[in-house]
């Protein structure tokens, strides 16, 4: 029943899953007091509409750009991986920088139709210093964008440059709102800005367990486009590898972040929500297209309220 419901792009499927979403921020910020006062839920009613607007972004990118059949299947894997780790509702600045990076990813997927090339790689770049001010390990994210040029554009000289600038106009903003701030956000950036290794975190047997489930279904998805990119059309094929980077760089922003957390792998849930996405529409078999989705469902249920 799930996957005849998302199998087609419908309006209702967009009102079930930010009704959802709502549901899920609501319950989580609720249990445990995170937006608290007028202030606190001015504040959580931003981040809602940050989450919400990166739910609607990937189902954009995947739809737009062709990188899933007419349905609504990334939304769904998006907001059920979200479920996985709901401490994502929590952590602010992995909110908006993922958004940011959600952003970059829609203007480098869009480079394929070779239109206003340089505007995109500058827009990409831009975003995603941005989010590195947020969370800077997203700044690993700027490989995409030269890999990017790598796919598209590598001929001209001047794409190579873009990037600079972009850093630049990012690096002046910062300077400008860090004197406002009287040097606040300069010490808690680099307070963020070092490697670690540290995995022992979990603050409960759940969150582990979430972890390992995430990493096996994430490993499926991985696998079965590299084994199935052969197959796609020759003009799509950049765009799925731009999207297997994309999910590489997200486990490696996780795995080197500082205070790290299970909220870190959200730099990695939009992009397998997209391979995910190939691979259920691609699964001719009815009965294990709907038992994927209800097994995933049943367990972004189970981990999200376990970890109420």
């Amino acid at each position: 029943m799930i996957a005849s419901i998302f199998n087609k792009t419908r309006p209702f499927n967009y009102v079930i899953i930010g009704t959802l979403l709502l549901i899920a921020f609501v319950s989580y910020s609720v249990s445990h007091q995170t937006y608290t006062g007028w202030e606190g839920i001015l504040y959580g009613s931003l981040y809602f509409i940050a989450i919400a607007a990166s739910c609607f972004l990937v189902n954009f990118i995947a739809l737009k750009n062709n990188l899933s059949r007419n349905n609504n299947y990334a939304i769904l894997l998006f907001f059920i991986f979200l479920l996985f780790f709901p401490t994502i509702f929590k952590n602010k600045n992995i909110l908006i920088s993922n958004f940011l990076l959600l952003l970059s990813l829609r203007r480098l997927i869009s480079l394929k139709s070779m239109k206003n090339t340089k505007e995109k790689i500058f827009d990409a770049s831009f975003w995603i210093f941005l989010a590195a001010l947020f969370h800077f390990w997203s700044i690993l994210f700027i490989f995409l964008v030269f890999a990017s040029i790598i796919l598209h554009v590598s001929r001209d000289y001047r794409n190579w440059i873009i990037p600079g600038i972009a850093l630049f106009s990012v690096i002046i903003l910062f300077f400008i709102f860090n004197i406002w701030s009287d040097n606040e956000l300069l010490e808690a950036f680099f307070a963020k800005s070092f490697i670690s290794f540290d995995f022992t975190y979990f603050e409960n047997t759940y969150q582990n367990i979430a972890l390992a489930v995430f990493t096996s279904i994430g490993f499926l998805f991985f696998i079965n486009m590299i084994l199935t990119l052969a197959t796609k059309p020759m003009n799509m094929k950049t765009s799925y590898k731009k999207i297997i980077f994309a999910f590489i760089l997200g486990v490696i922003v996780y795995l080197f972040s500082a205070d790290k957390n299970n909220s870190c792998l959200a730099f990695s849930i939009a992009p397998l929500a997209i391979l995910g996405a190939n691979f259920i529409e691609n699964q001719e078999n009815k009965i294990l297209k709907e038992g994927t989705l209800y097994v995933l469902s049943l367990l972004g249920i189970f981990f999200f309220v376990a970890q109420l």
